[in-house]
């Protein structure tokens, strides 16, 4: 089904915390207009906006036959382990029975499931598992162009933001009619975007490959912002987040931090590495394959008063010389200037003509 075709219900059911429901939160505020109504029985009568802080007046229901018009249901949770919850079992049952299409980011692949495979073939209806893939070519290191600038965004930890940040980006840049592409390499990317590759289910040895054909087929746009995922200072995801720095060998990063996170996310027996810390070893690790700086720092000021966030910012400036903003708070026009000044910077004139 075409992105434009569908009417979709966000099933968020029993686990709408705005951080394990980031993907409801990114598609309404990406894809409002597609938005029908969020599940959840929990808070039937609730707006969007009450229970995810984005959406509006679209309502939240407990029982489809409150989604007029709706055609799709999708999941929008993004759990550690990407399965999805036992209870949520006999809704996509019954929505399948209605005829509506099923997609899913999790890990989980509901397409294999016996029982909502035959409920989506006898009712005429889709499953679409957005993190399957068949990616098996390795990265050869050849083909990329300087006239197409590589921008990653990289985080300081996993769920702080990377996305929102290349997402906001991305149209700062169509903004100012500069052809941009923003380059969607998790679930929730690809659902907005409607392309992109799911790096983190990608068998480990084709994800620097899997990473580069996304760059390579896209090269025909002047900058591609790149989707980072997780941290290359994570001990589950690491290695996902070393693989796409790799493959994508960017010109350009841009940091993305929560002030006040001290621990790693899901794992609060760690501490978090400094942000200095990991923008050293991003820059080192990436220069490997391909010479690529910090050029300024996505601030997550999502648990900060507009002073706060304020004074925060110039602190960050202070000590680490680089533009800080929040893009959604403060708008992504200081990171785009930092990233345009570093091009013109290193990348000939000639390759930009």
């Amino acid at each position: 089904m075409e992105q434009a075709s569908q009417r979709i219900v966000l099933l968020t059911d029993g686990h709408s915390d705005p951080l394990v429901a980031k993907t409801a939160v990114c598609v309404i505020r990406y894809r409002p207009q597609d938005v029908v109504a969020v599940f959840d029985r929990g808070a039937v009568g609730q707006t969007s906006q009450a229970l995810l802080g984005v959406g509006g007046e679209t309502p939240v229901i407990g029982d489809l036959n409150a989604a007029e018009g709706a055609n799709t249901l999708m999941i929008g949770i993004a759990p550690p382990g990407g399965k999805v919850p036992d209870a949520w079992r006999p809704i996509l049952v019954e929505a399948l029975a209605r005829g509506m299409n099923v997609v899913s980011g999790l890990h989980q692949f509901l397409s294999d499931d016996p029982e909502l495979a035959a409920a989506a073939q006898q009712h005429g209806a889709t499953i679409q598992d957005v993190r399957k893939n068949s990616e098996r070519e390795v990265a050869s290191g050849k083909g990329f162009r300087d006239d197409a600038f590589r921008v990653l965004t990289i985080g300081q930890d996993c769920s702080i933001g990377k996305m929102v940040a290349a997402v906001e980006m991305t149209r700062e840049l169509k903004r100012r009619d500069i052809d941009a592409k923003f380059v969607a390499t998790g679930q929730t990317g690809i659902m907005i975007e409607g392309d992109g590759c799911p790096i983190d289910c990608v068998v480990s040895d084709f994800v620097n490959g899997a990473v580069e054909k996304l760059i390579l087929d896209r090269q025909q746009h002047e900058v591609l912002i790149i989707e980072g995922q997780a941290t290359i200072a994570h001990p589950r995801y690491s290695c996902v987040s070393a693989g796409l720095l790799h493959g994508s060998r960017p010109h350009a990063m841009v940091m993305v931090y929560e002030p006040g996170r001290t621990q790693v996310h899901g794992m609060p027996h760690v501490p978090l590495a400094s942000v200095a810390r990991t923008i050293e070893a991003y820059e080192n690790l990436a220069a490997l394959m391909h010479p690529s700086k910090v050029v300024a720092l996505a601030m997550n000021s999502r648990k900060l008063s507009a002073d706060e966030a304020a004074e925060e910012r110039k602190r960050m400036r202070g000590e680490l010389g680089l533009p800080v903003a929040d893009p959604i708070r403060d708008g992504a026009g200081e990171l785009i200037d930092a990233i345009l000044a570093y091009r013109e910077k290193i990348v000939p004139a000639a390759a930009m003509a």
